[in-house]
This record gives structure tokens, sequence and C-alpha cells, in this order.
């Protein structure tokens, strides 16, 4: 499958430079390309200029709304955000057109955080007018949700979010959320935190968009999980997930697995890797509120049994009894076992709820508080009514 990425605000255009990351992955060790253009649009020219992969032209670096923002961001103002994107929007469009082989492409993924101002408030409005513009192509929104100190210390930040959630879903074909909380690691600097949540929330697309787009025949599987397959999975809300379990690489290239022991470890190794992806979900859910859901199985060829594929199968049915399944194989990696794990459709998510839950308690608070701050300036006013003024 071949995605044109475009990253919006700070987090959206750092995670799109992930996937330009990952694309030259692609093209160098397998040959493929699985991002025909990748764009990071923003407010703020200093954050596009600590891009590292993707082009540094602008027609790929798009900054917006410098008249308004001066090229410093719109500081957290998501409705101002909404309204650089509106009328900056043509911009963006037609810059997607740049890219090579644009029209090869098979959708579109719009990538923001839903807490912050410029890829809150833009992503709905860029969203929209792709899908005006290009009908024939789904349009998915990967949406990062918030750490929890920033929702316990910024009101702000669940109001943005739950703004962007809503105002999003309406428009996407589907709305691939992550939460970033699920991916901290306590021991490693900010810096580094935050780099290294960005490749983990990439990383599970890799095998899934190189499966359909291979060309030599011993990489491709028995079953092919293809760019049909994942459009008619992904739909309203969205997970995904990804496990690894490390296999023991035969060391004689004509040796073969008899012995009942190592069968039953084949089998197991693959079961181990679908709960890690299940575990590694990129937001907590439930699966059993799917309505529909993916598995891809990446492995040596040989190290694929039928006996492997039942129990898959029959494990994500268990978990998964109301989805519409699909699954394929794909035949590349080395040492490794991998699962990856799409669940779509979701019916119930209780993040989401959440959020528009406080969200709603905070809308009179913030409109209460901002008319009492109003008052005392008002009474501060009248108070120098009287004192005369040096300006008249």
């Amino acid at each position: 499958m071949k995605l044109v990425i475009i990253g919006l605000g700070q987090c959206g255009c750092r995670i799109a430079d992930e996937f330009a990351r990952l694309n030259k992955k692609a093209r160098g060790q397998r040959g493929i390309e699985i991002c025909p253009g990748i764009f990071a649009v923003n407010t703020d020219a200093a954050d596009l200029s600590g891009l590292t992969t993707i082009k540094a032209d602008y027609q790929h670096r798009i900054l917006i709304g410098g008249r308004k923002t001066g090229g410093h961001g719109v500081g957290k103002i998501n409705e101002l955000g909404t309204e650089i994107a509106r009328a900056d929007a043509d911009k963006v469009v037609d810059a997607l057109r740049s890219a090579k082989r644009f029209y090869e492409s098979d959708a579109f993924m719009v990538i923001a955080g839903a807490a912050g101002g410029t890829g809150s408030g833009a992503v709905p409005i860029i969203t929209q007018h792709i899908k005006e513009r290009y009908t024939d192509k789904p349009v998915y929104a990967l949406i990062v949700l918030p750490f929890e100190h920033e929702e316990a210390t910024e009101e702000r930040t669940i109001y943005n979010t739950a703004v962007c959630l809503k105002s999003v879903n309406s428009v996407a074909d589907a709305v691939i959320l992550v939460d970033n909380q699920r991916y901290v690691r306590k021991d490693l600097s900010l810096k580094f935190n935050i780099a290294k949540i960005n490749s983990l929330i990439v990383e599970p697309f890799y095998d899934l968009l190189c499966a359909g787009e291979e060309k030599k025949a011993k990489f491709i599987g028995a079953r092919t999980l293809d760019a049909g397959d994942i459009i008619q999975t992904l739909s309203d809300w969205t997970v995904i997930g990804h496990g690894e379990s490390q296999l023991k690489l035969i060391t004689f290239p004509f040796e073969q697995i008899k012995n009942f022991r190592k069968k039953s470890t084949e089998t197991y190794k693959g079961i181990q890797a679908m709960d890690e992806a299940l575990s590694e979900l990129s937001l907590r859910c439930n699966p059993k509120d799917a309505g529909r859901a993916l598995y891809l199985v990446s492995a040596p060829a040989k190290e694929m049994n039928m006996d492997m594929v039942k129990e898959l199968g029959e494990w994500m049915r268990e978990i998964a009894p109301n989805a519409i399944i699909r699954d394929g194989d794909y035949p590349r990696e080395r040492g490794v076992l991998a699962v990856t794990v799409v669940l779509s459709e979701l019916s119930d998510v209780e993040k989401v709820r959440d959020y528009y839950s406080e969200s709603t308690e905070l809308i009179p608070v913030i409109k209460r508080r901002q008319k009492e701050i109003k008052v005392k300036l008002d009474d501060i006013d009248t108070a120098a009514k009287d004192i005369p003024s040096l300006l008249e």
C-alpha cells in the first residue's frame, strides 16, 4: 500500500519525518516505495527546520499562516490553527501533486497531535479539502493523544483534544488513535523519549505497507494482504499494534524441524507475537468492540506453517468475535516472527468518551473564569477613570 503522508503541527511533522525514514529504509532494504509523497505543514518555521529526513524545499516543508503568526506558531489556540488552515488549504493540497509518483498512491494519511494548536485545528480542515479534491482515495487521520501530565496540568489540552477528535472523525474515513502515554520510557531523557515514541508509533506500519508492494516472487505470501484488504478494514475509530518473537536461526541449510517439541514451539512463537501486538496496541480498548480486524504474520517462509496460521486465526476470532477478520502472511523477516494487528470500526472507545465528558464539564468553567477575569479588568479600568493620561 502506498500512502501520501501529511504531517500537521510539531507532533504531526515529526511523525511524518519518521515515515520518511521508514520509506528510506524500505527502499534501501527491500527496494520498495511505500510513501511516494511526504509533507510537513506547520505555522512554526523553527519546527520545520528541525526535521531531518523530509525534503527541505518549500513544496515539502510548508509554512502556513506566516502573516498571522510571524512563523512562530499559534500557541495552542486551535481556533487560530483552523482559521489559518482554512485560508491556506489550497496551498497544501496543490503541493501534494509535486510528488513524482503521487497518482500511484492508494490513500492519504494526515497526522497531528490532538492537544496542540496548529495540528489540532488544521487536521479536520486539511482532511476535508483533500477528500473534496481527491474523491476516489480514502483519507485516514493518525491522531496522537496527549501525555497524562499534559492533561493534568493544562485544561486547554483536554478541550483541544475533544474538539479535534469530534471534528476529524466526522470527515476522515478512519481515525487511528495513538496514546502517547503507552510508549513512555521513564528512564530516558525527554528528547530521546519523544524520538523513541515517534519511532514506535510508526514501526507497526512497516510490514503492513510493504507486503502488498513486493515484486519478487519469493517474498510474496500465500495470502497477500494488499491495499484493498487494508482499505476495507480501516473505518472509524482504529488502533494498531505490533509484536515480535525471536527465532532460532537454522544453522545447517538442510536441517528440518521434525521433533514435536520444536513444532509446538513454532506455534507458540506466533501466539506470543500476537499477544505482544495486542498488549502494545496504540490505545487501550476492548477487542470485542471491533467490527473489523486484520493481522499480518511476517517471518521466514520455513517458519510459517498451517498449524500456526490456524491457531492465530482461532485466537483472533476468540478475542474479536464480532469482527470481519482479514489476514495475510509476508515471508520477509529473518530471525524474527512479527505480527501486526489492526482493530477497526470500534463501537466504543473509553478514552474518547472521557475526553468528550471532561470537555463538556470544562467549557462552562472556562467561560465563567473568562467572565470573572473580564469583570475584574473592568473594575480596574473604572477605578482609574478619573486619573489623567499622558497620552491625551
